[in-house]
């Protein structure tokens, strides 16, 4: 079996089951109150950060609080390096210990074969085009069918 405590709203004390006072304000708010010293410090709008019986002074005081366990040993970190996935730690260590010149040159190198590479795959497809060009053999068609048409006679711009 758990008992539901309730928190006294000025002091911060523990108010136990059939204990303490509740008070209900119009605009239906609750507070629950261990005492009437709490509950009349509370009407009189005490602040209780400035009464040194209440928990809310206490920790703004630091009072009951242990000091060994608030110095904390902070640890250095350390750099760690590992490699990434489709590169070594050496191939990373090798790229960073390069001249920026070295890389420039690399990169632009890795440039121009990309390049290469997407020309002659456009020559390509333009090669294989040409042989099955459905424009040039439209055209010929066209051609081939304008000599077979007979001759109309010129339309006039006669009313009827």
């Amino acid at each position: 079996m758990s008992l539901k405590l309730d928190l006294c709203n000025f002091s911060g004390y523990k108010i136990y089951p059939s204990r303490g006072i509740r008070l209900a304000r119009t605009d239906g708010k609750i507070y629950n109150f261990v005492s009437k010293k709490c509950r009349n410090s509370f009407m009189m709008k005490k602040n209780p950060r400035k009464i040194s019986w209440t928990v809310l002074y206490r920790r703004k005081m630091k009072k009951g609080t242990e000091t060994d366990v608030s110095k904390k040993r902070s640890r250095k970190t350390t750099k760690f390096q590992r490699s990434i996935q489709g590169a070594t730690l050496e191939n990373i260590l090798a790229k960073r210990n390069q001249k920026p010149e070295v890389r420039k040159a690399q990169r632009e190198q890795v440039i121009r074969s990309q390049k290469e590479k997407v020309k002659a795959k456009k020559e390509a497809k333009q090669s294989t085009k040409k042989k099955t060009d459905t424009k040039a053999v439209r055209n010929a068609q066209k051609k081939i069918n304008k000599g077979n048409v007979k001759s109309r006679p010129a339309r006039t711009n006669v009313m009827m």
